[in-house]
């Protein structure tokens, strides 16, 4: 049915509607008949009349009725009510009488019959048609609050939806044993495997976002525990903004296992080192480079140079940022850290005031067959971007380290614990000023266990992990650049900067995780251990002893003392180490990070 048709339909039976209303009450409560006829029709022709008038006001004719609530319903209330208003005015001008339990009863029969034919559609909607899709999966919803209402009504309201809700589970006593939207809350969260046995449960919804995520997390762990599909509602102020709608739900991932409140940034430092400024990062495409382009964005630099080598992927966040803040500048730049005069050539040409130097290589395994690489991009690089910056007079320079530049055991950590003494060389020789941020595995970046695991799991098995009692550090990429970004701006020069990365995990737990949260248990995927590789270590330290030091600098974040390093031993290792075997470079470059070359200490102040 066309709208104009539509409107016209709607039209004609309200005006039935009307006039049964009016004849049915008059004739029903007035007995005194002097006059009846005249009062029936000027009231009728009145009241005919005036609710379309106010039935166009509150646009009774242009709602979905299918869809019809609380707001629907109260527009009825107002238009009924108010066009009963001029048929009162027109008895007492008219008639000197105003037949007052009449029109009450013309007006609870006009409301009735008039959200009747409205609310009819949708009662046939929720009754009939949903019902009739056998389709549709049996949905549990955790949270019977206002996220949990607005997930079950949508559920109901599509279509299209594959899921049905059929019940809530909430830890609030008071709501227990009630309904929501004709949908039970039959028990608490702990209830969870007894409700889904019982019930059928075929899917769960989180719906609770307001919850801190420690006690996210223990719901996600129950959840992934049953072998039913689990997935979380988006974000309510991003379903506010209209960035999302309430349908796109997505999987918990094990992100949201590992994941912690994040921390409140503070803007105004931030925003003094980065608004208006010209912002360099190194190694832009990859995982925690681009992150940190897109936090940098944020505060509203002039410029941000975008400089990598790889040209895919510095094309991509570069499009990705130029339609996301059309108001900056971005300068894409293919170049690699291990180029001197070309690194020197792009900080002349647009003279950053701040870098944030990520490029690196950083898989383990990879360096320690290939430490003459690790050595070029790792030192070099390093030493290449803080001496341009040196020259060109950059305000600052962040360079992101990793926790396995503690007490290293392979020729990456070595090569990052070696690119950090660089970093604290050159704040004791130049105004820029030098600091380097520490932090342990981020979740979903390159090389990450996670995409390992999942492929893994995809192909049915085994889950390989090294060692039953190896555990790491996690953070999420966009915590960790958050805080790099705020590291970079409270640094007042040769720090080293640890990021608080929360309990270590065990990677076995890790594994036994993501094969509960794809549906399976680890009776159906194995979980092999292969042995640890050449340079890897069953824990991983965020400080070493020398470099404890306890004051939190500010939330999750820590300064780590640094001892002065004589600079001369690393450019003798640039000089040397081409002609060094595999094996004579391993070992060199772990003495240097250790510290254990008789010359490599020196006392020194900026």
């Amino acid at each position: 049915m066309s709208q104009s048709k539509r409107k016209v339909f709607l039209g004609l039976v309200d005006s039935i509607i009307v006039l049964s209303a009016i004849f049915i009450s008059y004739y029903l409560v007035v007995t005194n008949t002097d006059r009846l006829p005249e009062a029936i029709l000027a009231s009728s022709v009145v009241l005919l009349i005036s609710h379309h008038i106010f039935a166009h006001f509150f646009n009774l004719y242009n709602r979905i009725w299918e869809y019809a609530s609380v707001g629907e319903l109260t527009a009825i209330i107002k238009a009924v009510s108010l066009s009963v208003i001029p048929v009162y005015m027109m008895q007492m001008m008219v008639f000197d009488v105003t037949y007052n339990r009449a029109m009450l009863v013309t007006w609870m029969l006009h409301i009735l019959l008039i959200g009747g034919s409205r609310f009819s559609w949708r009662i046939f909607r929720d009754e009939f048609i949903q019902q009739s899709d056998m389709k549709q999966k049996r949905t549990l919803i955790i949270g019977a609050g206002k996220a949990g209402s607005m997930v079950a009504r949508q559920l109901q309201q599509s279509e299209m939806s594959e899921l049905k809700p059929v019940s809530f589970v909430d830890d609030d006593p008071q709501k227990i044993n009630l309904e929501i939207m004709g949908i039970p809350v039959l028990g608490k969260i702990d209830s969870l495997h007894q409700i889904v046995n019982d019930y059928m449960i075929e899917h769960i919804v989180i719906a609770i976002p307001s919850l801190p995520r420690a006690e996210l997390n223990g719901i996600f762990l129950t959840c992934a525990t049953t072998k039913v599909r689990t997935q979380i509602m988006p974000a309510v102020e991003d379903i506010m903004s209209g960035k999302v709608s309430v349908m796109q739900m997505r999987d918990v991932q094990v992100e949201d296992l590992l994941g912690r409140d994040p921390v409140e940034l503070d803007n105004q430092s931030i925003g003094k080192k980065l608004t208006g400024r010209r912002v360099m990062i190194t190694g832009a495409g990859g995982s925690i480079g681009s992150e940190v382009c897109r936090q940098v964005s944020l505060f509203h630099p002039d410029t941000v140079i975008l400089l990598g080598h790889g040209e895919n992927s510095i094309y991509a966040i570069d499009m990705e940022l130029r339609n996301q803040f059309g108001h900056i500048t971005y300068e894409a730049v293919i170049a690699d850290v291990q180029d001197e005069e070309r690194i020197n050539d792009v900080i002349s040409t647009y003279s950053p005031d701040v870098i944030y130097h990520a490029a690196a290589h950083k898989h383990v395994p990879l360096m320690e067959k290939n430490p003459h690489e690790a050595i070029k991009n790792n030192v070099m690089g390093t030493l290449n971007v803080s001496k341009a910056a040196d020259r060109h007079g950059v305000s600052s320079f962040v360079m992101v380290s990793t926790d396995k530049a503690v007490k290293p055991t392979s020729v990456m950590g070595a090569t990052k614990r070696i690119a950090e003494m660089v970093v604290q060389h050159m704040d004791t020789v130049s105004d820029t000023k030098f600091v380097a941020v520490r932090f342990g595995n981020v979740l979903g970046s390159r090389g990450s266990v996670i995409p390992l695991f999942k492929q893994q799991i995809e192909n049915g098995g085994p889950v390989t992990v090294t060692h039953p009692e190896m555990t790491r550090y996690f953070m999420t990429i966009p915590e960790a650049s958050r805080l790099v970004v705020q590291a970079g701006a409270i640094a007042d020069g040769g720090e080293t900067f640890v990021l608080d990365m929360g309990k270590p995990v065990k990677i076995v737990d890790l594994a036994k995780n993501l094969i509960r949260l794809s549906g399976f248990t680890e009776d159906e995927i194995e979980i092999r251990y292969t042995g640890m590789r050449p340079g890897e270590k069953l824990f991983e330290e965020l400080l070493g002893e020398d470099e404890v030091h306890g004051e939190q600098i500010y939330p999750m974040i820590y300064r780590g003392k640094t001892p002065p390093v004589n600079i001369q031993v690393i450019n003798e290792l640039i000089e040397e180490f081409d002609a060094m075997s595999t094996q004579k470079l391993r070992v060199s470059v772990l003495d240097i990070a250790h510290f254990r070359t008789k010359q490599l200490r020196a006392v020194g102040s900026k």
